[in-house]
């Protein structure tokens, strides 16, 4: 009995697993883009939890705080910091400066390590030969990328620390999520709720570009920014993580340098070099063996 119930998980699993990598992907390229035009990174980041806060109302108003009173605020406000309006501020600041390609190698590529390495220090987790190799691997294609692969543009590496940066981040707010077993709607609701607090103050303290986007560019950006990535993406990694594990809901990592960059080498015309590809297959192969080979 308990089997035929873990195989509709794993497979709702997957699934989350892959639209949030398709949402992902999307996100990276659409910021990437208006970052170009006309708005800011708080721009942006306001947009993304103000449709987010949109999506999540109806959630929140049926069951109310009580959920995340149960949390408890001190564990809802660190969950915030990790995954909330923090996280992606760092991300579009460091699109300010590299290519969405960039971001879609170098994020994933760092929740995956320290996903593992956080995961092994307060789960103790065994770790694999395969899995210790494709670590490796992605230290590798971290390295290569970040010494080598950044003569196509200016103040990259800028851009390249940040993204490591968000990485670290998200793979703490995944192994708490293990640690204090919440369920992904609750945390999903805490770092969305919390996440609007600031908005406001960023709106009039912080550079805008609001007044030179048109409204269909702003309506774009709240739609993918917010209600996709800010909600739906969160909702599903969050989900994924509690069914698989942190370290093994991080391997869905390696198809988001794929997507993002056939995406923006369409979308943006930023065509990486041969160094910067050499150094995204590295790390696709680090993130995706273990899983590859595991039975």
């Amino acid at each position: 009995m308990m089997g035929d119930q873990e195989k509709p998980n794993r497979r709702l699993a997957l699934a989350a697993g892959l639209t949030m990598v398709a949402i992902t992907a999307i996100q990276f390229v659409a910021a990437r883009f208006s970052l170009r035009e006309h708005l800011t990174s708080a721009d942006i980041t306001s947009l993304r939890f103000s449709g987010a806060a949109l999506a999540f109302a109806p959630i929140i108003r049926r069951t109310g705080l009580a959920k995340m009173k149960a949390l408890g605020w001190r564990r809802a406000t660190v969950l915030a910091l990790l995954a909330g309006f923090p996280y992606p501020l760092i991300i579009n600041t460091g699109l300010t400066y590299a290519p969405a390609s960039h971001a879609a190698a170098i994020c994933p590529a760092s929740i995956v390590f320290f996903s593992f390495l956080l995961a092994r220090i307060v789960f103790r987790d065994a770790v694999s030969g395969v899995r210790s190799v494709g670590i490796m691997a992605i230290i590798g294609g971290l390295a290569l990328f970040a010494l080598l692969g950044n003569s196509d543009v200016r103040d990259a590496w800028r851009g390249d620390i940040l993204f490591a940066g968000s990485g670290i981040m998200f793979s703490a707010y995944a192994v708490l999520l293990r640690r204090w077993a919440v369920d992904a709607v609750t945390a999903t609701a805490a770092v969305i709720f919390l996440s609007c607090l600031p908005v406001p103050f960023v709106h009039f303290l912080a550079p805008t570009g609001f007044g030179s986007a048109s409204v269909g560019e702003i309506g774009i950006q709240l739609a993918i920014q917010g209600l996709l990535a800010g909600a739906a993406a969160i909702f599903l990694y969050s989900y994924a993580v509690r069914q698989l594990g942190p370290h093994i809901a991080s391997l869905f990592m390696p198809c988001i340098p794929i997507a993002t960059t056939l995406m923006g080498t369409m979308v943006l015309q930023e065509i990486p070099t041969p160094i910067q590809l050499i150094a995204i297959l590295i790390m696709i192969v680090g993130m995706a063996a273990p899983a590859l080979l595991r039975t």
